[in-house]
């Protein structure tokens, strides 16, 4: 968080968690090559990328342009909804598995066996939505070890919605509330706040 990064946004999702805020995303996007989406994230100055989503993995060509990424020098992320699996991913790509907790309406989706896949240099991720999505990232931190195996936890805390927000139906989280959660528990997660929504219109994209 607060590093410059290209985000590369691939259409299509399988889930509908009920806090998405890039829903345009199961239906907008147009046709790309491999070789355009590669030229245009390379004339950007910065050396990390990440591809999301939508959900990434759903579309079999990401992996030939994390492979091209990678070949390039460039430091290679992939945010994944966690139900699909992570295994057929470059090495060299970080991974983010995004755990669905409860009031995403999602968590049976999951694949739980991409905890196992999972390497020192990938990130697990929790957005959290209210006290029980929090006990129970908590109770699945402890259950798989979590903390000291992958490269960070993630906590991110759903944006609390006002008036006029394309939204499916989450009220939000206010992210002190969850600071407050982590300090009094002593977890050793990392707070990630949607900061491009602090310093731009939460609704603006390409930011």
């Amino acid at each position: 968080m607060g590093r410059p990064c290209v985000f590369v946004r691939l259409s299509g999702c399988p889930l509908r968690c009920t806090y998405c805020d890039t829903a345009y995303a199961f239906r907008e996007g147009e046709p790309r090559t491999i070789e355009s989406i590669f030229d245009e994230v390379v004339a950007h100055p910065t050396n990390l990328v990440e591809i999301t989503g939508g959900e990434p993995l759903a579309q079999k060509e990401v992996h030939t342009l994390m492979a091209c990424l990678c070949d390039a020098g460039k430091t290679v992320l992939i945010e994944t909804g966690g139900m699909l699996d992570i295994g057929a991913c470059d090495d060299r790509v970080i991974r983010i598995l995004d755990l669905k907790a409860p009031s995403s309406g999602e968590t049976e989706r999951m694949d739980w066996g991409n905890i196992d896949r999972l390497t020192e240099r990938d990130e697990v991720k929790f957005v959290i939505g209210n006290r029980a999505d929090y006990d129970w990232a908590k109770a699945i931190i402890e259950q798989h070890g979590l903390i000291g195996r992958v490269r960070a936890v993630l906590f991110s805390p759903v944006f609390e919605q006002s008036a006029g927000l394309e939204i499916l139906g989450h009220a939000g989280l206010n992210p002190r509330t969850l600071a407050e959660w982590i300090l009094a528990d002593g977890l050793d997660v990392m707070l990630q706040p949607q900061i491009h929504k602090v310093i731009w219109d939460p609704q603006t994209r390409g930011v």
